[in-house]
Formats: C-alpha cells, sequence, structure tokens
C-alpha cells in the first residue's frame, strides 16, 4: 500500500512539474476561476479525471481514499490554472495522456480497469 501512494505523490509531483513547464507564468486572470464542476476543458484531462475518480470510489479502500482524492483535488486545481493559457492547454493534452497511461500501471494494483 506504500509503494501504491508513493507512486500516486510521484504521479502528482511530475504532472505539477510538467504544468509549470507548460506556461504557468501568465499571472493575469482573464475572468475569473472555473465554477466548482469536474471539467478542465481539456479532453483528456476530463477523461483522466472520470476515470480516475471512478477508480477511487470504486476500488481504493477507505483508509487511503482520502489521500488519493487529495492528490487528485491538487492535480485538478493545477490543470485548471495551466489551462487558461493557449501553451498550458497544449501541454495538458499530452501530460494528461501520460498521466492516464501512467494510472493505468499504479491503480491497476487495486483493480481498476481502464
Amino acid at each position: 500500500m506504500t509503494t501504491k501512494l508513493a507512486l500516486l505523490f510521484s504521479l502528482c509531483l511530475s504532472v505539477g512539474a510538467l504544468m509549470l513547464a507548460c506556461g504557468g507564468g501568465d499571472t493575469a486572470n482573464t475572468g475569473g476561476t472555473t465554477a466548482s464542476g469536474d471539467k478542465i476543458g481539456v479532453a483528456e484531462c476530463d477523461e483522466f479525471i472520470t476515470k480516475y475518480e471512478a477508480c477511487v470510489n470504486s476500488k481504493v479502500p477507505e483508509t487511503a481514499r482520502s489521500m488519493v482524492k487529495a492528490n487528485l483535488d491538487a492535480m485538478r486545481t493545477a490543470w485548471k490554472k495551466a489551462a487558461e493559457t493557449p501553451q498550458g492547454k497544449a501541454g495538458l493534452a499530452q501530460g494528461c495522456k501520460q498521466a492516464l497511461d501512467q494510472a493505468k500501471t499504479t491503480m491497476g494494483s487495486y483493480g481498476c480497469s481502464w
């Protein structure tokens, strides 16, 4: 279980680093924050979040679920911020696809099917 959580944490760090590299330099806010919905506005990221949440809610043991959900919320926040710029959106498409591929491995041990 500790190995799984370490892999999830490293996934979050990797995605966060990608977000910083993909255009986090524009600090101007062009219209408020996104509503509290789950959508990022990048198909690959929205697919990742939908599948990942389904896995977490149905397969991850309750003892680890809150930590995994907190990591997902942090990714969602970073992705929404990155999606505010065209450069960020372009990087997110690839980054979220990689996150999904990585999650297939890390979350497969919980019995999740993608």
